[in-house]
C-alpha cells in the first residue's frame, strides 16, 4: 500500500436515487435486489411514446432543505440544483470537516453533471412559444452546467480549483479522479466530488430512443414489468433504462486527513483514463482494455488481487460485450465477480458512475456485495454477476468502470484500508 501523503482517501459520500432519498434505505434496498425501476411519470406520456418507464427519485420537499436559503431554491427550478446540495451537504456532514475561511481556499470543487438543467431551457422556450413571453432572468443560469458546481461553492465556501468535469456517463467517476490529480499536485488539500442528472425531459428521452439507446420491449411482445428491464450481461438485454439522481463523494489527501484527526476507511489506489478515438457511442476495445489495465498498474497490484469488478454494464448490446471482452483480456480466467448496479437503479447518465462508487465503497465497508438483478445467462459471456442475490465478499480492492459517449473511459481502483 503507497503511503504518498498526497493520495486520496474518502472521507464521506451520500447519494440519492431511485432506490431512495436516504443512503442506508438504498443500500438495504440494494442488498435486498429490489429495483428503483417504475412507470415515467416526469412528463405525461401516451401509448405512442417510445419510453413507457423510468428510473425516478423522491421528490424532496424544500422542508428538507432547511440549509438553504429560500431565494436560493426559488431562482434555480432545475432539479439538479437542490439534489446536488443536499447530498454534497450530507457528504460533508459525514466527513466532520468544517470549511472555514482558512480551510476554503484549500477545497476543489469537481462537481458535475452530464445534462444539467436542460429542463429549464425546455420550459422557457414552450413559455416564449405558448405565451409569448421572454425567458425567466435565471433561465439561463440553471441550463449552465458548471453552475452545478458553482451553486455548492457558494453553499459550501469553498474558494479552491473549480471545474465541470463532462465525460458523458463517466463525469462522476471522472470528477474522482480530477480531484485526485489536484490534491497529487498539491493544488488542494480536499475536494467535494461528484456528479448529478435529471435527465427525464421529453426530447432527451425520446432522444436515447430514436439512437436505440433507450430500452424498448420487442416488437410483438408485451411490455415486462418495468423493474425487469434493466438487464445488464443479460442474453435478452434490450438496451438502458434512464433514471436520475445524485452523487457526492468528499476526498482528502492522507496528509490533510492525519493532520485533522479525520478518519477514513477507504482511498483510491490507481486510476487510469482513456479516450476511444473511434466512435461517438460504441466502444473500443483497445482503448477500454488499456484503461483497466492502467489504472490496476497504476494500483500497483495484480489483476488477481482485484476482489470485485463494479461494472458500467448499461445493458446495451454492444457496451456489455465489449466491457465483458476488456475484462476478460485482463483479468483470464481469474475475473472476479462483477457487480452491475444498473440493473436496480437503471442509468442516471452522469450521476451513474458517482451513485454506484459509493455503493461499491458501502459494499467494501460491510463486506457484502448486491446482486445483479435481471440476469439471463448469455453464452458469450461467462462471468459470475451474484445474480442469486447479496453475497458476503470480503473486498480489499474493487475495480470501478465508468464509459461515455465520445468515447470517454475512466477507470479506478477503490482499496479499503481502514
Amino acid at each position: 500500500m503507497s503511503q504518498d501523503p498526497k493520495q486520496a482517501v474518502i472521507l464521506g459520500y451520500d447519494a440519492i436515487s431511485p432506490l431512495g432519498s436516504e443512503l442506508e434505505e438504498q443500500w438495504q434496498q440494494a442488498v435486498l435486489g429490489e429495483s428503483g425501476i417504475g412507470p415515467l411519470t416526469r412528463f405525461p406520456v401516451d401509448e405512442d411514446f417510445p419510453v413507457q418507464i423510468a428510473g425516478e427519485v423522491e421528490d424532496i420537499p424544500d422542508s428538507s432543505l432547511s440549509f438553504l436559503k429560500p431565494r436560493s431554491l426559488a431562482l434555480w427550478p432545475s432539479p439538479v440544483f437542490k439534489y446536488a446540495m443536499l447530498a454534497v451537504h450530507r457528504a460533508l456532514e459525514k466527513s466532520g470537516v468544517q470549511i472555514s475561511p482558512e480551510l476554503a481556499p484549500r477545497v476543489a470543487v469537481t462537481y458535475s453533471s452530464a445534462i444539467g438543467g436542460q429542463d429549464a431551457v425546455l420550459s422557457a422556450d414552450r413559455r416564449m412559444t405558448l405565451e409569448n413571453k421572454l425567458p425567466p432572468p435565471y433561465a439561463n443560469p440553471n441550463s449552465c452546467i458548471n453552475m452545478v458546481g458553482g451553486k455548492i461553492s457558494i453553499m459550501t465556501g469553498a474558494t479552491g480549483p473549480i471545474t465541470a468535469t463532462i465525460t458523458a456517463c463517466a463525469t462522476g467517476l471522472t470528477s474522482m479522479l480530477t480531484a485526485v490529480m489536484l490534491l497529487a499536485q498539491g493544488r488542494a488539500d480536499m475536494a467535494i466530488c461528484g456528479a448529478v442528472d435529471f435527465p427525464l425531459v421529453e426530447p432527451i428521452v425520446a432522444g436515447f430512443a430514436t439512437m436505440n439507446g433507450a430500452f424498448q420491449p420487442k416488437e410483438g411482445e408485451a411490455p415486462p414489468p418495468p423493474a425487469s428491464a434493466s438487464r445488464p450481461f443479460s442474453a435478452h438485454r434490450r438496451g438502458f433504462v434512464i433514471s436520475e439522481g445524485a452523487g457526492a463523494i468528499i476526498l482528502a489527501s492522507r496528509e490533510f486527513a492525519r493532520a485533522h484527526g479525520l478518519d477514513w476507511e477507504t482511498e483510491i489506489a490507481g486510476w487510469s483514463m482513456t479516450s476511444d478515438a473511434y466512435h461517438y457511442v460504441a466502444p473500443r476495445f483497445d482503448t477500454v482494455k488499456r484503461c483497466i489495465q492502467e489504472s490496476i498498474d497504476d494500483a500497483g497490484i495484480s489483476p488477481a488481487e482485484v476482489d470485485l469488478v463494479n461494472a458500467h454494464a448499461a445493458s446495451t448490446q454492444v457496451g456489455d460485450k465489449v466491457e465483458y471482452d476488456t475484462l476478460r483480456a485482463v483479468f483470464g480466467d481469474s475475473l472476479p465477480p462483477v457487480s452491475a448496479n444498473k440493473s436496480q437503479l437503471g442509468h442516471a447518465m452522469g450521476a451513474s458512475s458517482a451513485i454506484e462508487s459509493i455503493l461499491a465503497l458501502e459494499g467494501m465497508r460491510r463486506g457484502i456485495v448486491p446482486p445483479t438483478i435481471n440476469h439471463s445467462p448469455d453464452p458469450k459471456m461467462e462471468l459470475d454477476c451474484l445474480a442469486e442475490g447479496a453475497r458476503p465478499l470480503e473486498q480489499e480492492y474493487v475495480l470501478k468502470n465508468a464509459f461515455g459517449f465520445g468515447g470517454c473511459n475512466s477507470c479506478a481502483v477503490l482499496q479499503r484500508t481502514g
